[in-house]
């Protein structure tokens, strides 16, 4: 009988512990993007992000060389695209695209990743000095991240709590499981 409730008890952990756990930590992330991370091209006009998941809440900040910012309007979400306009015809330079979703799952996501521009007019660096930082787009999202998508770059932390959380399961699981393997019971 002490051989059931020990065989019992680890079972009842493996299951507690498997339970859920995949959907829970599988946050959503960048699949692709259009540009893509480090190509060099022609002016776009618009960025495209594509992800494993449906977001929302989308917000792309296209910075250029200079540091003023090229998004025109706000980004927009459907399904697992988002989109965002360019503003007329980038310069020649390296641009970074940060990026702020919300998961399907609820939790937000960020990164950012560069290309080049070639074959555009050559930059103004006076563009940058005469850019009204009142009407510019809002800075790079900075949000703290809970996954990181292939290849992106990314920072910040917000699963930490999670894990404390699993931890403390795990461990309450564990001891009930000991206590109730070891209470005295019919032989």
């Amino acid at each position: 009988m002490r051989f059931r409730k020990i065989t019992l008890a680890i079972a009842l952990v493996g299951a507690v512990l498997g339970l859920g756990a995949a959907p829970a930590w599988a946050h959503d992330a960048l699949k692709s993007s259009n540009p893509e991370k480090g190509a060099e091209i022609a002016s776009p006009q618009e960025i495209e992000l594509t992800f494993t998941g449906t977001v929302r809440v989308p917000q792309i900040v296209l910075t250029g060389p200079d540091g003023a910012k090229h998004g025109a309007g706000a980004a927009r979400a459907v399904d697992n695209k988002v989109t965002q306009a360019v503003d007329g015809t980038l310069p020649n330079g390296e641009y970074t695209v940060g990026w702020r979703v919300v998961s399907s799952d609820g939790h937000p996501i960020t990164g950012s990743f560069k290309f080049s521009v070639k074959g555009g007019p050559a930059a103004d660096p006076s563009a940058a000095a005469s850019a009204d930082p009142a009407t510019s787009a809002p800075s790079t999202p900075s949000a703290p991240a809970t996954t990181r998508a292939a290849g992106e770059e990314e920072s910040g932390s917000s699963s930490g709590w999670l894990w404390i959380g699993v931890a403390a399961l795990v461990v309450a699981v564990i001891a009930g499981g000991v206590f109730w393997a070891r209470r005295p019971g019919e032989d």
